[in-house]
């Protein structure tokens, strides 16, 4: 991540990175995760990490005390500590596009002295008392609809980052809501989402909160304007002062846009959408649950931060995580990775988590502009868990490939009923994972040896949620440092969108197509067909 010379080779040619290899087949490929418990004594308290609400196992993976061993110098080869260095002081480790990635400074104290020299750093924390000002004023009904109503109704509009984060925490916090508010969000592109949304909204008690860092994100803007002609067309276009908020680092758009000054709040250009969710971009999130809430979400990032930044190796949870994701998916050979939640509360998570990862890793081009020569990101999927006991868990058990799981188990639930079978399908299913089923009818066998790692902690709370959502983001850096990728941009996802700008004036008939794709070429004539019958 930090700027240096990269081998041809790396990081297979680093030392370390050669004797996990001939570690991996001379004393482990043939072993199972069971019979290392047999070998090691206390091996499940010993593989265990604790960082404040956050209790991480990760002792039913293929690892024993000699690969941790290694996995430390590989950290101190691919210098993992330096890089944190340059993250947390401000360096331009996002090389590609030429500035820091200060995501960790959005929660942290103006004590902690991170990067402060950096443009738009010393703006968080007057960003943070302008976002409590508007809450606090929407809350008590200072702040109100065109025609005098209270707002109870927050829709969120955006996409990527400025959708996936606060929609995921605003779901999983509902035991923190704000009694009588009500959360929205809108990020497809199509439109009907949000007509049908408007369709049940009483819109002098609505506020839509426009995410969007660069204000030109073509599926947030068309909903944008789209509330924003529903807004005119009922109340006139001075309404549009009372019901339009934007978040963004694009002044000029929000003001053309109708959006009054005290309803603008900035991001930095340093903050990308999918670390975004402690910046302004979870305003809606805060409107929720309450600025001190939000501020108990930056809590429990800061407190993963100083960990990340301080702990030793064998104690750092997000290094660890880490370096046994990249053990699975390289030596070991696993190209995919569940993410199960126990908590309907959590039903989001995994799809933020899966941005967060495959728009991160999923990189074939390394820092100094050389392909890579490992694999980077793996498939991130999964979800709830207990709807997945019922469909895909049937793959993870018996099928030819294997997937390293991560159970994610808050252990109190808010439901008032009894939790404990809950608590139980989780330890059973990383239990059978790893130990497998005998059987004499062939189709009942189950293999096991699957590794897996659990994350336990006792409620979902601010605190908790915000060390999670560190815990995740701390562990893709290390993966990409190690990689030698740069895992702040994302230039895969924007050639699509480019190339879609001008096939919709193709598809529209303002223009020809040129290109030489044959089936584009035919698909167009296909919808064009399709739109023309209308």
């Amino acid at each position: 991540m930090i700027k240096r010379h990269l081998n041809r080779r790396y990081p297979l040619d680093l030392d370390a990175w050669k004797s996990l290899k001939d570690h991996y087949r001379d004393d482990l490929k043939n072993k199972t995760i069971a019979s290392l418990f047999k070998c090691e004594r206390n091996r499940s308290s010993k593989l265990c990490l604790e960082v404040g609400e956050l209790k991480l196992d990760y002792s039913k993976n293929l690892l024993n005390h000699q690969t941790i061993n290694l996995f430390s110098e590989l950290a101190k080869e691919a210098q993992i500590n330096e890089s944190i260095e340059g993250m947390f002081s401000g360096e331009c480790i996002n090389t590609s596009e030429k500035r820091p990635a200060l995501h960790v400074a959005l929660r942290s104290k103006l004590s902690d002295q991170i990067a402060l020299n950096t443009k738009d750093v010393d703006e968080i924390w007057s960003t943070q008392n302008r976002m409590e000002h508007f809450i606090t004023s929407l809350h008590s009904g200072a702040i109100s609809g065109y025609t005098g109503k209270n707002i109870i109704n927050v829709v969120n509009i955006g996409i990527g980052g400025s959708d996936l984060g606060p929609s995921m925490a605003v779901f999983a916090l509902r035991d923190y809501w704000v009694e009588g508010m009500k959360y929205h969000s809108v990020s497809n592109g199509d439109g009907v989402e949000l007509q049908d949304l408007l369709s049940e909204l009483e819109l002098e008690e609505t506020i839509f909160i426009i995410a969007s860092k660069s204000f030109s994100t073509k599926e947030t803007v068309h909903n944008a304007e789209l509330a924003r002609s529903v807004m005119e067309e009922r109340y006139g276009p001075r309404s549009i002062k009372h019901h339009f908020v934007g978040i963004s680092n694009n002044e000029v758009a929000m003001h053309e846009f109708g959006i009054q000054v005290d309803y603008r709040f900035k991001i930095a250009d340093w903050v990308g959408g999918r670390f975004s969710i402690c910046s302004a971009i979870s305003l809606s999130l805060a409107c929720i649950i309450g600025m001190q809430n939000f501020k108990k979400l930056l809590e429990g990032a800061r407190r993963m931060d100083m960990h990340f930044r301080q702990a030793p190796f064998s104690e750092n949870m997000p290094m660890m995580l880490a370096l046994i994701a990249v053990f699975n998916s390289n030596i070991i050979g696993a190209h995919s990775q569940a993410i199960l939640s126990y908590s309907s509360r959590l039903k989001l998570l995994t799809p933020y988590l899966q941005q967060l990862h495959m728009e991160s890793l999923g990189k074939s081009t390394r820092i100094d502009g050389s392909d890579v020569c490992l694999e980077t990101g793996n498939v991130i999927w999964g979800g709830s868990a207990s709807d997945g006991q019922h469909s895909f868990y049937q793959l993870l058990h018996q099928g030819k490939q294997t997937i390293p799981v991560d159970f994610i188990l808050p252990i109190l639930s808010s439901s008032k009923k009894d939790n404990t079978y809950n608590q139980a399908n989780c330890l059973a299913q990383s239990e059978a994972l790893m130990d497998g089923f005998i059987s004499k009818e062939k189709e009942q066998m189950h293999n096991g040896n699957r590794p897996s790692n659990t994350i336990i902690f006792d409620q979902i709370s601010p605190v908790a949620l915000g060390q999670l959502i560190a815990l995740y983001e701390h562990k893709v850096f290390v993966q990409g440092v190690i990689y030698g990728i740069n895992p702040f941009d994302q230039f895969g996802v924007e050639l699509g969108k480019k190339m879609a700008s001008s096939l919709t004036k193709i598809i529209e008939n303002e223009e020809s197509y040129k290109g030489k794709n044959l089936s584009t070429k035919n698909l167009i004539r296909l919808v064009r067909a399709s739109n023309n019958k209308d």
